[in-house]
């Protein structure tokens, strides 16, 4: 479900998921729907226009109802006859979710009362000010509570499909749909909306953007404050205020991150075992690396390869 000036790509992204499992994985058939309120042509905020059924038309059990957000949620929001329809497919529906700002319609239409949920990270104190029984996730890719849906922003709505079709079908369906979209199945909906890799992104002078881009190359090596100003031929004092002003973050708590995302990455897509991660990594021994999946992450390594993986492939010291 959409409306004028709706985010296009929370449309169209949830849509190519199940097209895409529809057309690779045997047996599967989704068939999808778009409507808005009154139906017929409808603008997105990117200025597409293309073409949608009336929801008052929809009639029989939906099995899963997507909300999709964007620049026109206010308008949406304030339409009572609209979230009446949202709430008549949805007291049937077998789950219901919603994408970026659609978590806004989710709540006005009293459907996340005493859940879970998370939006676009710019949204989320709007929606837990404008939804006091709601407990927003600021950081989570998506949410799942109950037959209730919640997920961040734009993009993440393929995360939420891929994750729903894995409900569906499971893991390796999941997969193979992600394969064929070119994107990875990675992001589960406990993973932070930013990642070290992103926030860094936002550092403004080029010798702090090389020294980023450096530092993803050289894990192994001696990244301490004292090591990474020299670095840039800064003092420690001057690289310390430098670098928290442009990154947001601490040089060793940045450090920390990136090295916890490249074991991510290596977990999910690769057999080495945990001590080989933990050495590539920077972090130096299993334990170590233990210690901040645990603090960060509120898991082990191990635990996060069979989240992802689903498999035993690779045993040795799992942590």
């Amino acid at each position: 479900m959409t409306f004028d000036s709706g985010q296009i790509l929370d449309v169209t992204g949830p849509l190519e998921v199940l097209s895409h499992a529809s057309r690779f994985l045997p047996a599967v058939r989704y068939r999808s729907q778009v409507v808005t309120k009154r139906g017929g042509q409808v603008v997105a905020s990117c200025g597409l226009e293309f073409t949608s059924s009336p929801i008052s038309e929809v009639t029989g059990r939906v099995d899963t109802l997507i909300l999709a957000g964007g620049a026109g949620i206010d308008a949406a929001v304030a339409d009572t006859e609209l979230l009446a329809q949202i709430r008549r497919l949805a007291a049937d529906a077998r789950r219901v979710t919603s994408v970026c700002s659609g978590a806004f319609l989710l709540g006005a239409a009293g459907l996340l009362d005493g859940r879970r949920a998370t939006t676009h990270w710019a949204d989320c104190g709007r929606l837990a000010d404008t939804y006091a029984d709601v407990t927003v996730d600021p950081d989570a890719i998506y949410v799942h509570d109950g037959n209730v849906w919640t997920s961040a922003g734009v993009t993440a709505g393929i995360d939420l499909t891929l994750a729903l079709v894995a409900d569906d079908h499971g893991r390796q369906a999941a997969a193979t749909v992600a394969r064929q979209l070119v994107v990875y199945l990675q992001r589960s909906g406990g993973q932070a909306q930013f990642s070290a890799l992103l926030a860094g992104q936002a550092a403004d002078t080029a010798p702090v953007l090389d020294l980023l881009s450096w530092l993803r190359d050289h894990l192994t090596d001696d990244l301490s404050v004292a090591a990474l100003a020299r670095q840039i031929n800064l003092s420690e004092r001057q690289f310390t205020r430098v670098f928290k002003a442009e990154v947001g973050a601490t040089a060793a708590d940045h450090v920390e991150a990136v090295r916890l995302d490249s074991a991510c990455r290596l977990l999910e897509t690769t057999n080495r075992t945990i001590e080989q991660i933990a050495r590539t990594c920077g972090f130096g021994t299993p334990e170590t690396m233990n210690r901040a999946f645990r603090r960060r992450l509120n898991t082990t390594p191990g635990d996060h390869r069979h989240h992802f993986r689903g498999d035993n492939s690779v045993h040795s010291h799992q942590g």
